[in-house]
């Protein structure tokens, strides 16, 4: 035989469910920790006494909202590892930027070799070979201005082939 508390909180339960859910949504923004923390909101309700010094919907709500704060503590440790570890050390770019900008290179120097010279040398020289376009211009022969123009179009022909 269910006792008045119990009625209570299914009604609880009933009502409040999604309300409950979609709030902790928008604290955690993860399906599964939210239901997880949900339904750890009813039971803590559950063995709490509700004294109505506000709503039911509040009340849920402040025991939700301190259960993702516990959360959040408790995983501060285990998300500051995570981010660690996610860091390259050499570039300081997350593994993921890392990898994802090696494809890029790749990608630019396949497309880098079927630039037509001296469109391909100027931009390796700049980009790879971190000279200025006075030096750039020296090594040809040219102004600083050629080397630039030259550069700006090499870069054109990059992205149009990319």
């Amino acid at each position: 035989m269910a006792t008045p508390k119990d009625e209570f909180i299914e009604r609880l339960y009933q009502t409040y469910y999604m309300d409950v859910y979609s709030y902790i949504m928008t604290l955690v923004k993860n399906p599964y920790e939210a239901e997880e923390l949900t339904q750890e909101t009813f039971f803590k309700a559950m063995h709490s006494n509700y004294k109505g010094q506000s709503g039911e919907r509040t009340w849920l709500c402040a025991i939700a909202k301190n259960l993702c704060m516990d959360m959040f503590r408790k995983n501060k440790r285990k998300y500051a590892d995570a981010s660690i570890e996610d860091i390259n050390p050499e570039s300081g770019q997350s593994v993921e930027n890392d990898i994802i900008s090696r494809y890029r290179n790749i990608e630019i120097h396949k497309v880098l070799h079927t630039l037509e010279e001296p469109y391909r040398e100027i931009f390796s020289l700049r980009v790879f070979g971190e000279l200025s376009f006075k030096e750039i211009g020296e090594i040809f022969g040219k102004s600083e201005n050629w080397a630039r123009v030259t550069y700006h179009r090499s870069k054109l022909k990059l992205v149009e082939k990319l």
